[in-house]
């Protein structure tokens, strides 16, 4: 007699697995993503601080931006998990794959952005009111690619709303429509305007990877509608986020380290312009991923003019 024994799965290595999906479904190993919302929101604290903003500010935009961006990598998933399965980049993803089921997707999303607004909690009722706003466009994302011919629109006023969001919290006072409007200056407006087109730049390059399956399953990209002109429209963006900055900040006496801080952007960009030029895949994508770092120069030449000031 033979015997036979069943094997119990191993309770760790179920874990393991389990978080390690999660884990891809934030982008957890490409921090690239939350980057770039992070830089010009602290910038935008830094200026309405006139400075350091202290601790608990910068605490709570640092994680709000990881717990937000994270939130919105679920949402993005769930929305596009049809169109997804037929990009070569996109395909294996654990929504997409099944690996995660709609509900888990969902459920990790809500308890993400709960925790965010725990943080925002923490601020002002000012603030509270932007965050819903600032979660209505999150939502509106996804899509908007199925009807918005430059959907990297949509995402510029969403990867920028982190900059009204950090005057409200520096400036927010008593609840009333102009108490909302007030914490919020002209400049912030300017800024998160100059912002999306950053966004615009560093998403089109995004969407250059993705051209060839975008064409063909029906996707509303900024690549396909600028067609030919895409390279040339990246870098105009790149202009006009960079020169819009000089113009906007110009009285904020930054002194020499904006100008500096804008002419290392500047080299970046054209940097970037050697890696999209051919629309090569691979070229693309390393430019996307790339432009965190013009972010944070950006950011660098304010924080260090008004320590300077």
């Amino acid at each position: 007699m033979t015997e036979t024994t069943t094997e119990v799965p191993n309770k760790d290595n179920t874990t393991r697995s389990a978080l390690s999906l999660y884990l891809d479904l934030i982008r957890w190993n490409r921090p690239a993503g939350w980057l770039l919302l992070l830089w010009p929101s602290l910038g935008a604290l830094w200026l309405a601080s006139g400075g350091f903003p202290g601790w608990h500010l910068l605490t709570v935009f640092v994680l709000g931006t990881i717990l937000m961006r994270s939130a919105g990598c679920c949402i993005n998933d769930v929305a596009d998990r049809e169109f997804d399965k037929h990009v070569e980049r996109t395909a294996k993803r654990p929504v997409t794959s099944g690996a995660l089921s709609v509900r888990q997707a969902l459920s990790a999303g809500a308890l993400l952005a709960l925790c965010a607004f725990g943080l925002v909690l923490t601020t002002n009722a000012v603030t509270i009111v932007w965050s819903f706003v600032a979660l209505a466009v999150t939502l509106a994302y996804p899509y908007a690619k199925r009807h918005v011919s430059m959907p990297q629109a949509v995402l510029g006023v969403a990867f920028s709303f982190g900059i009204p969001m950090a005057f409200a919290a520096v400036n927010g006072g008593p609840l009333s429509i102009e108490g909302v409007w007030n914490a919020v200056p002209p400049l912030a407006w300017g800024l998160l305007l100059v912002n999306l087109f950053w966004v615009l730049a560093y998403d089109t390059e995004y969407a250059m990877v993705d051209r060839n399956d975008d064409l063909r399953i029906g996707m509303k990209t900024s690549a396909i509608t600028l067609g030919r002109f895409d390279v040339l429209a990246v870098m105009g963006f790149y202009a006009v986020y960079l020169l819009g900055n000089l113009w906007l900040l110009h009285d904020q006496g930054l002194g020499w380290p904006q100008w500096f801080s804008i002419e290392i952007a500047g080299v970046q960009a054209f940097w970037h312009f050697g890696m999209i030029y051919k629309r090569e895949r691979e070229g693309c994508f390393k430019a996307f991923r790339m432009n965190h770092w013009l972010g944070a120069t950006v950011f660098a030449g304010i924080a260090w003019g008004l320590h300077l000031r």
